[in-house]
């Protein structure tokens, strides 16, 4: 026992440059299997990569050992470590070799691409047409205002429609919809932005819409710091049904009710019951959030008893819908009451007794 070889020693370091030393557990690691180990196949031992090293009598000559041939285990996570640290393979150097002048026209299709969207959101108008092919006469309220821009606009001329990349278009029907949602989700953050920490109260409504879905519409009713009240229209969401269940499922998705103070609806059993209702479920949840029966509709169910209690209001309805559905259906019928009531507007200008 001559002592010697038993300890780590420090001139490995400038030969065996992946050691790595673990003063508290006095053993070797390898630094690149350490790292690697799992992408690749690992074959014989892995005392570099798990307890560590500690059999320094036959350090050197195991170290050797460990690197083996070109296509050992040490050598491929060597290489994987080597491609790491080089920048020049790096992803984002990768990406900012694009050309300025490549980014500029990615970034000028796609506010043209903006542009539209956001014309057709405001105006509410439908995207897609009939036939959006390139020989079509009308290709649809998406591609022919880009079509202006692109007849009307030589810096958009240049990067849009048939100038761009063939996969850099912006004109698929996946990408119109992911430039909606992109703006419905811009909107929302504004009105959660507007909103902040206030508290709010809900205006929600259900009805069924031509597609024969069940959709539900929410509005946000809050004050703001000037003391104005401020309505927000938060959007329309398809639910399975109207039961009480699936309405509130959907509102928790849309808004958070601990900072909630009051819910209006109609009068409906599902929005108002006091056993199961709408209103019921969000009271034992927030205690705060007052409900107030929809003014708006109370007001119509008003109308509807006085009209039927009195006769001559009652009578003038009924005549009322008669009529319309006697000239609606007919445009002849349409044309000589049109032809009547002008008549009629002449004679009371010369008699000066318009009312």
């Amino acid at each position: 026992m001559s002592g010697i070889n038993r300890r780590f020693i420090p001139q490995w370091f400038d030969e065996f440059y992946w050691l790595e030393y673990s003063i508290s557990k006095d053993a070797a690691f390898c630094l690149y299997c350490y790292l690697f180990k799992t992408n690749f196949e690992q074959v014989g031992s892995e005392a570099f990569t798990g307890d560590g090293f500690k059999n320094w009598k036959k350090g050197r000559e195991i170290f050797k050992m460990h690197v083996g041939l070109v296509g050992s285990v040490h050598n491929k996570t060597r290489e994987a470590a080597t491609n790491l640290m080089n920048q020049n393979t790096h992803i984002e150097t990768a990406v900012s070799k694009h050309s300025d002048q490549a980014r500029k026209a990615y970034r000028t299709c796609l506010i043209a691409s903006i542009k539209c969207t956001k014309f057709l959101l405001r105006q509410g108008l439908a995207f897609r047409g009939h036939d959006e092919s390139a020989t079509s006469s009308n290709r649809g309220n998406y591609l022919e205002p880009l079509q202006f821009l692109v007849d009307n606009t030589d810096k958009v001329r240049e990067v849009v429609m048939e100038n761009a990349p063939g996969n850099l278009k912006l004109l698929a029907p996946c990408i119109q919809k992911d430039l909606m949602n992109a703006c419905a989700l811009e909107t929302l953050d504004s009105i959660m932005d507007g909103l902040k920490d206030r508290f709010f109260s809900i205006l929600v409504d259900e009805a069924r819409d031509v597609s024969v879905k069940e959709q539900m519409a929410m509005m946000l009713r809050y004050v703001d710091d000037r003391g104005h009240v401020i309505e927000r229209f938060m959007g329309i969401q398809h639910v399975t049904d109207t039961t009480s269940s699936s309405l509130k499922d959907a509102i928790d998705t849309g808004v958070s009710i601990s900072k909630l103070r009051g819910q209006g609806y109609d009068g409906a059993s599902n929005m108002r019951g006091e056993l199961n209702g709408l209103k019921t479920k969000i009271l034992r949840e927030q205690p705060c959030a007052y409900y107030v029966h929809c003014f708006a509709h109370q007001l119509q169910l008003a109308l509807v008893s006085v009209a039927k209690k009195n006769i001559d209001i009652a009578s003038f309805f009924a005549t009322a819908n008669s009529v319309v559905n006697h000239v609606g259906a007919s445009c002849k019928w349409r044309d000589l009451l049109r032809g009547q009531l002008q008549e009629e507007l002449v004679i009371a200008f010369e008699n000066d007794c318009l009312m």
